[in-house]
This record gives C-alpha cells, structure tokens and sequence, in this order.
C-alpha cells in the first residue's frame, strides 16, 4: 500500500460511512411527526463529519480537492432519496414557481384562492387519504394540502421566487426543488474549493445539514449562501461591482443575508471609504431595488406578503417572545429585543473598526452567527449561512450555531433553547479562548488538542 493510498483510504472510507448514514437518515429515520428516531441518526452523522474533518488533515494537498468535491456530491444526492421528511417548505416552494409559470405574480393570491384551482393537483392537493400526514392540513374551504400556511400569502422576496420558477423548470414538483437544492450546494462547494480553501470547503460540502436541509428539506437558504460566498470572495478581490451585486441578490433571496453585509465593508471605520466601498453598497442597493420592481410592477405593495404576519407569528413583536431565549434569562421581556439590538450593534461597529477587509467573511461570521445566538431561531435552516461562512473562515465552532437551532427543533421549548444555545456560546467562546491564547504563543494557527480548518 502506497503512502498516498494510507492517507485517502481512511478519510474515503469515514467519507462512505458518513453517505450511508445520510442515506438511512433521510429514508428511515424519522420524520417530522416521529422525531424520537432522528436524535441517534443525527447524532451518528455528525460524529461521522467530525471523523471525516479529522481524517480529511491527513490528505496530501493535490488529493484534497477531488475528495471533498466527489464528497460533496455524495452528501447532497443523499438528501434525493426520500420526500422532504423535517420541513413543508419546500411545498409552497413548488406552488409559487407553478404559479409564475401559468403567468400570475406568486404576490397575488393565497394558495386556497379558488381564482388558482385550475393549477392545483394531487401532489400539492392530496385527496382521499383522509388529510393526516404530518405536512397535510386543511384549507378554510376544507380541502387538503401540503401547502403550510395555505390562506396566506407567500413571504418569500423575489430572488427567491425567480428561483422557485427555475426550479420549476427541473420539474413540476418537490422532486425539482430537491435537484435545485442539490446543485446549489454542489455550487457552493464549488465556489469554496476555488476561493483557495480545499479543506474548508468541506465543513460546508460534507455537512450533515446540507443533506437535510438544503437538499431534502430544500430550503432556499442554500441559494442566499451560495450568493453570500461568491459575492464576499469578489468584495475580497476588490471585484465591488460584482461583489455588491451578489450581495445584493443574497439578501433578495432570504433577508438574513443582510446580516453579512458589515463584513463586506471591514474596518470602514478605521479608514478612508474608498470608492470600491462605495460602488459595493450602491450595487447591493442597487441590485436589492431591481429586483423588486417587476413584482412591484405588478403587485404594489403585495410584494410584502405575509412577512409582517410571519415576524408576528415567530414571536419577534414586543409583548410575544420566543426567541432571545439567552437574553430572557438575564433581563425582563420588555428590554430583550433593545438589548438584543444593542449587543448586535455593537458587534457590527467592531467589525467596522477591526474587521480585515481581506476576509470579510470573518466579519461575516460575527456579526452572523452573534444575530443567531441573540434570536435562538427553532429553525435550524437558518444556520445554513453561518456553515457557509464556517467553511470561508475555517472557525468550526461556530457550527454549534446551527446544531442548536437543530436541537430546538426536535426538542422544543424553552428550556431546550436556552440549554442548546447555552452550549453553543460556550462553545464559540471556549475554543476562541483557546484558540487565541494559542496564536498569542506560537504566532500561527493552534494545531493540536483543538482541530483546526483553517489549512486550505
């Protein structure tokens, strides 16, 4: 056995059993209705990654690439096995790029509007299998659907619902969103691979999460992090203009893309703007408006849909929190969401003080996975933007982000939200202690007791 086969195989083999753990999660293991057995499989598929990570160090550099990108392939055809299993989202996905296709604004009408029975069918309106799936519900005129939230407009922003069209086109059902889902994330390994960090690009290409909710689940967050990446790897090239442009796309995709922006602008306060730093912010606007204006166009101010209801709904509105579960333990409800706000600002004027605009993703990554831990979201999806970042950065702590909104989510409550987001804060600022007491040292990255994937 050859030296470079004694350094692939175990990584190739930890690589396979991580597929076919996916693999048995995604057709057997639970679903949304029957959570008790995705506890051990997720379990299992993490440990999995975390040996795989560990083994991936030991491959020699010119091998690195076309391991992680076949592995990545992998991870994500794994989530095409089965229907989604954990979220319905994907659902009113199908339904908004069907309506566009029949050529009316997906801003017009709410899914039970009898002006759109036309474009119902058996995959979306299921009938005489007495409506008890878990991702069924009835609509107020009593029909079936697997459509959440049925009477209410849709509350998703326009790059999204282009998306949603295109993903129509891979074929008209949830089987086409899934294969959307899938080469997203195939694209955003892609991407990582050629911004230099073959290795990093693993935390993101053999994640379990992106089998479960980028593809199976096939949330369009998977879209937002693939424009998120391409477009802070342009603002690093000093390449504003397409920068700003992705940029802006990401945030008319899902919003919380937002969140990254300080990031692209690192250290402005510390220097003079540039006119770099003006053409980024304008082409994020920019590109964040024209988007918007066909809907607009044909929809006024519909375009909202139900996002103010859906904030409401989600617990963010004063006088009904659910979120901010840390916060709630130290301060009365009434200042959370100022404290929240404060502690977030804050972390945003840091960045644009000592953020370093070679790698605004670090400053990304901040400001991001910080607004996650401050909200303790249930909705472990969201997370998909911090993993993104994790893989530009290499800080594999803060994936405790994302697995804390995954254990919210089968758990449920309060006292999971607030133990799940406690462990991730450790976490996140334990392994940076470390971390940092260890670049102080020796004056490069901690190798060691701390794995590190910060290595291209």
């Amino acid at each position: 056995m050859t030296d470079r086969t004694r350094t692939v195989l175990p990584c190739a083999l930890a690589l396979a059993a991580l597929v076919a753990g996916l693999a048995l999660t995604v057709t057997g293991g639970g679903t949304l209705a029957d959570r008790s057995p995705l506890h051990a499989w997720y379990v299992l598929d993490a440990a999995l990654f975390a040996l795989g990570l560990f083994l991936l160090r030991k491959v020699a550099d010119r091998q690195v690439a076309p391991l992680v990108l076949i592995g990545s392939i992998l991870v994500a055809g794994a989530g095409l096995l089965a229907p989604p299993r954990t979220s319905d989202d994907a659902y009113r996905y199908v339904w908004d790029g069907r309506v566009q296709a029949a050529g009316v604004s997906p801003y017009a009408h709410a899914p039970d509007d009898l002006a759109l029975l036309r474009l119902r069918d058996t995959g979306l309106f299921p009938a005489g299998d007495g409506c008890t799936a878990w991702d069924e519900r009835r609509t107020a005129a009593g029909d079936c659907t697997r459509i959440n939230r049925p009477a209410v407009h849709t509350v998703y922003p326009p790059v999204a619902e282009a998306w949603f069209l295109v993903a129509h086109l891979f074929g008209d059902g949830v089987r086409g969103v899934q294969v959307g889902g899938a080469l997203l994330a195939v694209a955003t390994t892609g991407v990582l691979l050629a911004t230099g960090g073959r290795r990093r690009a693993a935390l993101w290409g053999w994640c379990p999460g992106v089998t479960i909710w980028a593809v199976n689940d096939a949330h369009v967050d998977t879209l937002g992090a693939l424009l998120l990446v391409a477009g802070l790897a342009c603002a690093a090239r000093r390449r504003a203009g397409a920068g700003g442009a992705l940029l802006g796309a990401a945030v008319a995709t899902k919003l919380l893309p937002a969140l990254a922006l300080p990031g692209a602008v690192s250290g402005l306060l510390a220097r003079r703007p540039t006119r770099s730093d003006l053409v980024l912010a304008a082409t994020v606007l920019g590109t964040f408006v024209a988007a918007y204006l066909p809907y607009v166009a044909v929809s006024g101010v519909g375009v909202l849909g139900y996002l103010p209801g859906y904030l409401r709904e989600e617990g963010y509105e004063q006088g009904h929190l659910e979120r901010f579960g840390l916060l709630r333990v130290l301060l009365p409800d009434r200042w959370v969401p100022w404290a929240a706000a404060l502690v977030l600002a804050a972390v945003v004027l840091w960045v644009l003080r000592y953020g370093d605009p070679a790698r605004p993703w670090r400053g990304a990554l901040l400001v991001t996975g910080t607004a996650l831990m401050l909200v303790a979201p249930s909705y472990p999806w969201y997370g998909l933007l911090v993993v993104a970042l994790v893989a530009l950065d290499g800080r594999w702590e803060w994936l405790a982000v994302p697995a804390a909104g995954q254990v919210l989510y089968l758990v449920g409550g309060e006292d999971a939200q607030r133990a799940a987001y406690g462990a991730a804060l450790a976490c996140v600022l334990m392994v940076s202690a470390v971390r940092g007491r260890a670049s102080g040292a020796s004056g490069r990255s901690m190798r060691g007791a701390v794995p590190e994937m910060t290595k291209p």
